[in-house]
């Protein structure tokens, strides 16, 4: 059997992050931790979760790092913020494991838009630039050198709004105006290109992409993508956006070294760029093989809840609440599951009119599933067949539930309330 690979994916927190996890946390040779300085998402999604690690600005912060390396055997780390795989690209001879990222010069580039954009100054994808007020062609864009989820960026139309940019500190470009792509790319550890994915950024929230579809491969910006990776030394996921200007041709907007939150749409295809990513960091030969359908995608925020509760046991009514509408409702089934995997007891307890066996055949739901099953048919409360105080109580009933709860002091749930019991952490 292949040793397991133990990922470190840090900052854990953000939306790439948790693409990392969904994209790692299903394979069965990689162990995925999440770790990070700030707590944010990552505790309700990282079963292996590190909190409490210093910031990279800390003098101790290489040590400390380390330190959770060695204890946790990790083979691979997956920086998810620009700032932190540039920084740790600076300093891979002091790491304890291989780094997923671009070369220290690579990542001070793609870092900077400015470093960017005079490297790739002679190639015809790069957007004109404008370093003072002379010769300026409005409108323009300004965004900070190092800056992300377009927070600084905008359009100009007036040239008195420049007169306070430090140019600095700030690109001044081109304003393109067309539509704008995201392309994931892949390149081994031999420097060989594999993967050019383009995808089209429909909508954004906070700069993030929330909406938006795969697209074909132009040679155009097969093109691109070629030199960038000719010029600049990557190893694993990377990616680049680029926009239309007026002469509907693509110009560049930036290049990043970490995994981008939508690069799900380029793992829909089925090409999983983390966990080849991984593969390429461990030495290993890689291809990929995507399908040739086309996907689309939104999203919008998720909620995910923890609840200072603890309990042993389930009781969970059958109709309207395991099968709503003739339907097995699946959040019951994913928390029945759920129960299971973490060897909590589960008691059906129902009034069902029928031959109760009958129906879990006709749904196919096991009765395996359930520790006890307590048909109730003599009009007895539900609460005097509930045992124990780190117990939980499922019930579409109003009535049911207050009966239980006001007998009993324990916590009680409608069907809506199985979104507060899901554990995401895998």
């Amino acid at each position: 059997m292949n040793k397991t690979i133990n990922v470190l994916v840090f900052p854990a927190g953000e939306v790439n992050s948790i693409e990392i996890h969904d994209a790692l946390s299903t394979c069965v040779n990689v162990k995925v931790i999440g770790a990070s300085s700030v707590d944010r998402h990552g505790p309700y999604v990282f079963e292996n979760y590190i909190s409490g690690l210093p910031m990279i600005s800390d003098e101790n912060f290489i040590s400390k790092f380390n330190e959770v390396i060695e204890e946790d055997n990790i083979d691979v780390i997956f920086p998810t913020h620009d700032t932190v795989a540039e920084f740790l690209a600076a300093r891979t001879s002091e790491l304890k494991a291989k780094l997923i990222a671009a070369d220290s010069e690579s990542s001070k580039i793609c870092r900077d838009k400015k470093l960017t954009y005079e490297l790739f100054a002679d190639c015809d994808f790069s957007p004109k630039t404008y370093s003072s007020l002379e010769c300026l062609s409005l409108p323009v864009f300004i965004k900070p050198r190092k800056g992300q989820g377009s927070v600084g960026a905008r359009k100009i139309t007036d040239v008195s709004e420049l007169e306070l940019i430090d140019f600095s500190e700030y690109v001044v470009c081109e304003y393109l105006p067309g539509e704008e792509y995201t392309v994931d790319c892949l390149t081994d550890n031999k420097g060989n290109l594999l993967m050019v994915s383009p995808r089209l950024r429909r909508r954004t929230m906070a700069g993030i992409s929330v909406s938006g579809e795969t697209e074909d491969v132009t040679e155009e910006i097969s093109k691109i993508a070629e030199t960038i990776n000719h010029r600049l030394n990557f190893l694993g996921l990377w990616w680049f956006q680029i926009k239309k200007d007026n002469n509907d041709k693509w110009k560049l907007l930036e290049i990043s070294t970490r995994c981008a939150g939508t690069m799900a749409l380029t793992r829909s295809l089925g090409v999983n760029l983390p966990l080849l990513s991984v593969y390429t960091a461990m030495g290993r030969d890689v291809a990929v093989c995507p399908n040739k359908y086309h996907v689309k995608m939104d999203s919008t925020l998720i909620r995910r809840f923890h609840l200072d509760i603890e309990y042993d046991k389930v009781y969970i009514d059958f109709d309207d609440t395991i099968i709503v509408r003739g339907k097995v409702l699946l959040k019951a089934i994913w928390f029945l599951y759920q129960c299971q995997n973490a060897g909590k007891d589960v008691i059906l307890i129902t009034r069902h009119e029928n031959d109760l066996s009958s129906s879990l055949d006709k749904y196919n739901i096991s009765k395996r599933l359930f520790s006890q099953i307590l048909h109730i048919k003599n009009g007895e409360s539900k609460s005097c067949y509930i045992e124990g105080s780190r117990s939980i109580f499922i019930d579409n009933s109003w009535q049911e539930r207050v009966e239980v709860s006001s007998k009993l002091g324990i916590p009680v749930f409608d069907v809506d309330g199985l979104e507060f019991l899901m554990d995401w952490r895998t």
